[in-house]
């Protein structure tokens, strides 16, 4: 760390006022004990009425002469809050309460066949795979494998990486593991490959990029040397090991600084994976690529970003280079189809090393799930049936018990609390899904508030808790006060609206057991990996739909935790009006994929727009052998590919992104190659060109507004709500130089107030009417956007827009990857200058920072707000911040999230001050890290300069024969 100068330790002193550090030193904030001593009752601060029972909190900084930077702390008595609901019973059939010999152990056959005999060993020649490696996975409980998946990877060709593999296998069967064996054995086997790794959502990139640097660490790869040199082996060639296989994310919003020629695994989302494919075919590097793994392969068939993973395929089976195909999921039905198109082999698993009892629950009864037709039948006929009652024509497995309780009164409800409440007695984990985020915390304060009391709980698991929210609490956006009054009963939720810190901190809480009950949107079952003893699905419908079969299967899929469950449980809990729909939904199967290249989705317009302008083909029998190699030519008509292919063409030459040469072939024009290095959509790309040429024209230089709306994401706006009374007032607030932007761009005032007044909505009937509800879309969008850049506190403009804290973050990172396409473009289109200032405005957008503060907000945990606060406060550069004691940022951290005294939960004090002093910790570590870049001494400098002139001679020497180099 740099040496404190004098005048930091000082602690701010100025001439003739006080700094807010200087007024917080003065007020009882909650710090980190690092005394640990008590203080006399005289040093004892009054903080008045607290909530609860919570007598007497004294928390304060002592910063007298004797030891200034000495932070105290007095524990307080704490009386815990009990339980409000009681949640019903769980009865068999017979009458007794349900225990432990309640549950149904299914045999599975393979399940038994495994557990009789050994497992086949990674250690297994037959395998290949090096020591190294075999360990990693060792160490991270992967030593054996099923027999399916030693079936898997036997077949013929694939671990010599000569044929491609679809496959299929339930959820939680280790489908993963086997993409993992062939991905890893061919880069290690063949040094000069990389590999792709194509996953849905960034937390699945995050997840997945942990897991693989976990096993790769310290395997050993062979790298062939550029050397000619005569070893005596008669080789000219002579090898250097490198000690790790480098894998990189590629996301949006992410801050990673690897390239392509960085990475030997590129772990990457549908749109950065489709993206560095076509930059390796532009560039000529894709004959670097050895391998590329599809997970989550029925994602070809969602309608917004199916038509890239089916590029993507049909590009590399264009190349016909030797690049392995794998793809996998959960959810196919047509794995024969899949595999005829890739020309792979096929393999189908139905094995789950968990087994899982699958249950229908209705008006508080509980059925085995296969006899739901039935139930429904019999319902059917008691609607026209008099004197004969439900219970006796279909007799439950067990009964839920009805509650007293007005809030559980509801039969679905009243099933999730005690199914919810059943489960953590037992001692497991429970995952409720939801059809909502605001059900998600309707319902998980209503399972808190049944929860056992809290004097039962085990002081280290309360302490646990304590901890995550004090982990939360320390965030920049702060804890939200719906988890603050659950998470101490165990209880959390999980859905978009929350930010990625909040996500991540209650699914690593609920994964390590410290929270008992999850209850989340849909979107965790396709997200990260968060498996349960019981999953229960609290109503079919998602939103106002009813859910799928893949979803369903997706959702049940999270039950059983392998090694540490031997079973694994599902309950539906369905209402009367959803019955016949449910018992449809539980004998449906999955559905089977289909191309999105259909003219209906025009998928295949883009297609053909990329594969021009990388050079893949031009002339007319190239773009027809393209097209045979989709998926779409092998689910319709031959005659309609072709035909599908030759509109797609013309509308392609019609819009100018393609020209026809005089020899027949085809070539991208310069706004088409700009179109495909941005990543964008034909027609988002149509329409940033327009509004660029017209930027170009007159852009407003003398504020912001301008770049902020040509940075707001088209995809984020075509799904904003406009509130327009929020609007009106955001307009009125605006200088000159940001009306005048808003205006030029098309936005007029007088219809927003037009709008206010009458409380329509905007009609999107024709083309002109959707392009002026996208003009309107981003410009309300990008307030955010400025208000982000302008360091307004992410809590403040969630509030002032009225929108989830979740929502103003993922519109910052979306923004990120928009901003990134936005430059490309302009660099493509020759407008060098205008994308110079473009350039400029997207470090803004990243620090969420005016200018000023860029430098500082590179450090760790410093953006936006907190960058600002610490400039106000004294650190007034990346130096002051490197010669900081990190108590002295303290205080500073406080406030970024400002609570009152009354309002802070005394248990956690002492925690939520540690955590506040880790992260000044890291601040002072990274801005001494930063800073120690940009201050090389002369001395360094002349070290680096001859270390380099070195280096350069003995490959230079190397190079003709004298010397061989080492690693």
């Amino acid at each position: 760390m740099v040496e404190m100068s004098a005048h930091s330790r000082q602690g701010f002193q100025t001439s003739g006022f006080q700094t807010s550090v200087d007024i917080a030193r003065q007020q009882p904030y909650v710090v980190a004990p690092l005394a640990g001593q008590k203080r006399p009752p005289s040093r004892h601060i009054d903080n008045g009425p607290l909530h609860g029972s919570i007598k007497n909190p004294t928390f304060q900084i002592i910063d007298d002469d004797a030891n200034p930077q000495r932070l105290d702390f007095i524990r307080p008595q704490v009386a815990l809050p009990k339980s409000r609901l009681i949640a019903s019973e769980i009865r068999s059939a017979a009458g007794s309460v349900s225990g432990q010999n309640d549950k149904q152990q299914r045999a599975d056959p393979l399940l038994q066949d495994a557990t009789q005999g050994p497992l086949p060993s990674l250690k297994h020649p037959k395998f290949g795979l090096p020591s190294s490696l075999v360990a990693n996975f060792a160490a991270a409980g992967v030593s054996n494998i099923y027999p399916w998946q030693a079936s898997c990877l036997l077949g013929e060709g694939l671990l010599e990486g000569k044929r491609h593999l679809i496959y299929t296998a339930p959820t939680g069967g280790g489908k993963s593991l086997v993409a993992d064996v062939l991905m890893l054995k061919r880069i290690i086997e063949n040094p000069s490959c990389k590999a792709i790794l194509v996953l849905p959502y960034v937390a699945l990139v995050q997840e997945k990029l942990k897991w693989l640097r976990r096993i790769v660490q310290d395997v050993g790869k062979c790298i062939d040397n550029d050397v000619d040199h005569d070893d005596g082996s008669g080789s000219n060639r002579w090898r250097r090991t490198q000690r790790s296989i480098r894998v990189s994310a590629f996301f949006g919003g992410s801050k990673t600084t690897a390239s392509w020629a960085d990475t030997d695994i590129a772990v990457c989302t549908i749109e950065k994976a489709n993206s560095l494919i076509n930059t390796a075919i532009e560039e000529c590097t894709i004959g670097d690529l050895g391998a590329v793994v599809l997970d989550e392969l029925h994602m070809l068939d969602d309608e917004h970003r199916g038509y890239l993973l089916e590029l993507m395929v049909t590009k590399l089976l264009l190349l016909q280079h030797d690049i392995q195909i794998i793809g996998m999921s959960a959810t196919i039905s047509n794995t024969e189809l899949l595999a005829e198109w890739t020309n792979a082999r096929y393999f189908i698993s139905t094995y789950r090393p968990v087994p899982v009892d699958e249950h229908l629950v209705f008006e508080n009864a509980i059925y085995p799930a296969v006899t739901s037709r039935q139930l429904f039948q019999t319902i059917s006929k008691l609607a026209s049936t008099q004197g004969l009652s439900f219970s006796d024509a279909v007799p439950p497995q067990r009964t839920i018990q009805t509650s007293t309780f007005r809030e559980l009164s509801n039969p679905m409800t009243n099933a999730m609390v005690a199914l919810s409440i059943d489960t953590v007695t037992k001692g497991f984990g429970v995952l409720v899904f939801c059809g909502s985020r605001q059900a998600c915390q309707i319902q998980a304060s209503l399972i808190s508030e049944a929860m056992p009391d809290l004097s039962t709980l085990d002081v280290d698991d309360m302490n646990k808790r304590l901890d995550i929210l004090a982990d939360l609490r320390s965030l920049p956006s702060g804890l939200d006060p719906a988890l603050e009054t659950t998470l101490i009963k165990g209880v959390g939720f999980h859905h978009a609206g929350m930010t990625t810190e909040e996500r991540e901190a209650i699914a690593q809480a609920y994964d390590q057991g410290v929270l008992k009950v999850l209850v989340a949107t849909c979107s965790l079952a396709a997200g990260v990996n968060l498996p349960a003893r019981r999953v229960i699905i609290n109503g079919a419908r998602m939103g106002r739909e009813l859910v799928g079969p893949a979803m369903l299967r997706q959702m049940c899929g999270r039950a059983g935790r392998k090694g540490k469950d031997e079973a694994g449980e599902t309950y539906l809990i369905c209402g009367r009006p959803d019955l016949q729909a449910v018992c449809d939904l539980l004998e449906a199967d999955m559905p089977a994929i289909e191309s999105c290249l259909a003219p209906e989705k025009r998928g295949l317009k883009r297609a053909l727009l990329e594969a021009i302008a990388t050079g893949l083909v031009s002339g007319q029998e190239a773009i027809k052998e393209y097209v045979k190699c989709t998926l779409l030519y092998r689910t319709v008509d031959k005659r309609l590919s072709y035909s599908i292919m030759n509109s797609a063409l013309q509308e392609l030459a019609n819009e100018k992104l393609i020209l026809k040469n005089d020899d027949e072939s085809f070539a991208a024009t310069q706004l088409g190659q700009a179109v495909v290095s941005s990543a964008f959509a034909p027609e988002d790309g149509l329409f940033v060109h327009e509004e660029l040429k017209r930027a170009l024209q007159a852009f407003v230089m003398d504020g912001d507004m301008h770049i902020f709306y040509m940075f707001t994401p088209l995809q984020v706006a075509a799904t904003t709500q406009i509130d327009w009374p929020i609007f009106r007032d955001q307009l009125e607030e605006l200088d000159e130089s940001g009306l005048r932007a808003l205006q030029f761009v098309g936005v007029q005032p007088g219809f927003v107030n037009t709008m206010v007044q009458s409380g329509g909505v905007m009609k999107e009937n024709t083309p002109e009417q959707v392009t002026l509800a996208r003009i309107y879309r981003r410009a309300y969008t990008a307030f955010q956007l400025r208000d982000l850049s302008n360091e307004v506190p992410l809590p403040v403009i969630a509030s002032r827009y009225r929108i989830p804290r979740g929502g103003v973050q993922t519109l910052a990172q979306q923004c990120h990857g928009f901003a990134a396409g936005i430059v490309k473009f302009c660099q493509r289109m020759g407008w060098g200058m205008l994308a110079a200032v473009l350039d400029h405005m997207r470090d803004r957008l990243e620090a969420g920072a005016r200018a000023d503060l860029l430098e500082m907000a590179q450090v760790t945990y410093v953006k936006g707000w907190t960058a600002r606060l610490l400039r106000d406060n004294g650190f007034r550069n990346l130096r002051a911040l490197a010669e900081a004691n990190p108590t002295d940022i303290v205080p500073v951290l406080m406030m970024v999230n400002p609570r009152k005294r009354n309002q802070l939960h005394p248990t956690e004090a002492e925690r939520y001050a540690k955590k506040l002093l880790a992260k000044a910790e890291v601040i002072v570590s990274s801005a001494n890290k930063i800073w120690g870049k940009h201050t090389l001494t002369p001395d360094h400098r002349m070290d680096l300069i001859f270390g380099f002139a070195t280096y350069n001679r003995a490959r230079y020497a190397a190079r003709l024969g004298r010397v061989k180099l080492q690693s």
